[in-house]
């Protein structure tokens, strides 16, 4: 099963057809997307489940209906075990952007994280999660697959946000504060930090 988000509520595309009440199901070879996103934007739909028998296609049948673009960010510790975030559009959030021609997914990360946030010298540790969610841009929805990196650094200078990307703030979070900036964080964000709930 995968989780897409719109507006921050969930649209599932699963391979199980269960008896629920509080979600509606489609046929993900047939159904007309835009008419799905345009219901969760105009708020007449707040849950779906998108159905197809083969749980390999799932995703591939549903970025032939939405142009695709790919972006990568990181969940960035620092050696007093704090964690980056930044703060943009109201919400607290963490850094990350859109691939460049001739990058691999792990330099944009970096790159990314470094141009939003001013920290440096950054090491890949693991990959997280894959997070999808759905924008809208020149007048056309998008799906957003955003490729995450768990990373460390050693870094103690200035942090400096990207005003160009809307970028407010930027603090290093110490653990017991995670749970309240998640509050006021993106579904897909709050993803990263489920398995890492008995560590925060």
């Amino acid at each position: 099963m995968y989780k897409v988000f719109i507006n921050d509520k969930p649209l599932f595309l699963t391979n199980v057809l269960e008896k629920e009440t509080n979600f509606k199901y489609f046929l993900l070879q047939s159904v007309d997307l835009n008419k799905i996103i345009a219901a969760y934007a105009a708020n007449k739909l707040n849950g779906a489940r998108l159905y197809a028998s083969d749980e390999k296609l799932l995703m591939k049948q549903f970025k032939e209906k939405i142009t695709v673009n790919k972006a990568g960010g990181g969940l960035v510790t620092n050696s007093n075990n704090q964690v980056l975030f930044i703060f943009r559009n109201g919400k607290w959030d963490l850094p990350k952007g859109g691939i460049e021609k001739k990058e691999t997914m792990e330099e944009t990360a970096i790159r990314e994280v470094e141009e939003e946030t001013g920290c440096k010298g950054l090491t890949i540790t693991d990959k997280l999660e894959k997070t999808y969610h759905i924008f809208k841009r020149n007048g056309e929805y998008r799906l957003k697959v955003t490729f995450w990196y768990a990373m460390k650094t050693d870094y103690t200078g200035p942090l400096t946000g990207q005003l160009e990307e809307g970028i407010e703030k930027v603090i290093w979070a110490n653990r017991e504060e995670i749970p309240e900036l998640l509050k006021n964080s993106y579904e897909n964000i709050k993803l990263l930090f489920d398995g890492e709930k008995s560590s925060i």
